[in-house]
């Protein structure tokens, strides 16, 4: 395979031009009963608010944005568990191109009728996304159309980079950001805008237990097959991936897992505190603080709510009336 070339904080730039005129700025708000909570100055980057409900937009946007004419006229192929597929159905569909995407046979329905509400064909495919993974890029094969890694793609990686421009923009002296993980791309974006524009602040990635591929890519340098048991949709994976796993390695400050309880227990937060809604990969965040509660304390803490496509079955069981 053909290495990679990470982003940079110019390629964030670039890819901000590019998106603008179809995303929206989502706000950074201070949340008093969760600074109560954590003890530190605590905000939110409410990418739940973001199109769509996630920040995956951003990324599909900027690929799909720079791409050829040829390109749009052969369409777009990727896999998902649901965020990533809802960006690239969305991008292609504003560029004039059509969009295929593989997920696995579990996929929330909400994301899955979203994908098909923005005109794409949606194909069941395996237990879990790095199944489904192979699937997509067999189809893209045999159909000539532009296969798109869900994390394997410097353009994707740039885009969501945007959302951190706007974290360090509208606020200073940022002790830690913390950034939920599922391949990896949104905490790469961030690692990457940070070192450039506030070297003092620290990304902390989090991922779950019960899927912890790209810790231990980050721990160990290793790409190792691991457990994939979650019900965070969006940290779903039981891989990890060159591009990412090498940015974080570079740049991320620490890793944190949390379990699937805390998970839970942070969408409970975040409807307290915020008043709104974030699915489990977004209550990854919450869930870290907590876990790091000793270290964050008297810090200023930006917490990533990275995506809110919940769906009302996982709302009731999160909420104890399931």
């Amino acid at each position: 395979m053909t290495e990679l070339c990470p982003p940079t904080v110019e390629d964030v730039y670039s890819a901000r031009r590019t998106i603008t005129p179809h995303i929206v700025r989502t706000p950074l708000r201070r949340y008093p009963g969760l600074c109560e909570l954590l003890d530190a100055d605590v905000w939110v980057k409410h990418e739940n608010f973001q199109v769509l409900g996630s920040f995956k937009p951003r990324g599909g946007l900027n690929l799909v944005g720079n791409g050829s004419e040829d390109e749009w006229k052969r369409g777009y192929v990727t896999a998902s568990s649901g965020n990533h597929g809802q960006s690239i159905c969305n991008a292609a569909r504003t560029f004039g191109s059509s969009a295929t995407v593989v997920v696995p046979e579990n996929a929330n329905p909400i994301k899955v009728s979203a994908m098909q509400a923005l005109g794409a064909k949606v194909i069941k495919h395996g237990p879990y996304f790095d199944v489904s993974n192979v699937h997509a890029r067999a189809l893209a094969d045999e159909n000539g159309a532009r296969y798109v890694h869900a994390i394997n793609e410097p353009l994707l990686i740039a885009g969501v980079g945007t959302y951190s421009l706007e974290i360090h923009e509208d606020l200073g002296s940022i002790d830690y950001i913390i950034v939920p993980v599922g391949g990896g791309s949104g905490a790469s974006g961030a690692s990457i805008v940070s070192a450039a524009v506030s070297p003092s602040t620290r990304v902390v990635g989090t991922q779950a237990e019960a899927a912890p591929a790209v810790y231990h890519a980050w721990k160990t340098g290793r790409f190792e097959e691991q457990k994939m048991e979650t019900a965070a949709e969006g940290l779903a994976t039981a891989q990890a991936y060159e591009l990412s796993v090498g940015i974080l390695r570079q740049h991320l400050h620490d890793f944190v897992l949390v379990s699937e309880q805390a998970m839970l227990d942070g969408i409970e937060l975040f409807i307290r505190h915020t008043r709104s809604l974030v699915e489990h990969a977004g209550a990854s965040s919450i869930a870290a603080a907590v876990k790091m509660q000793e270290q964050l304390k008297g810090r200023r803490v930006v917490l990533v709510a990275s995506g809110g496509n919940l769906t009302v079955e996982q709302l009731r069981g999160a909420i104890g009336t399931g």
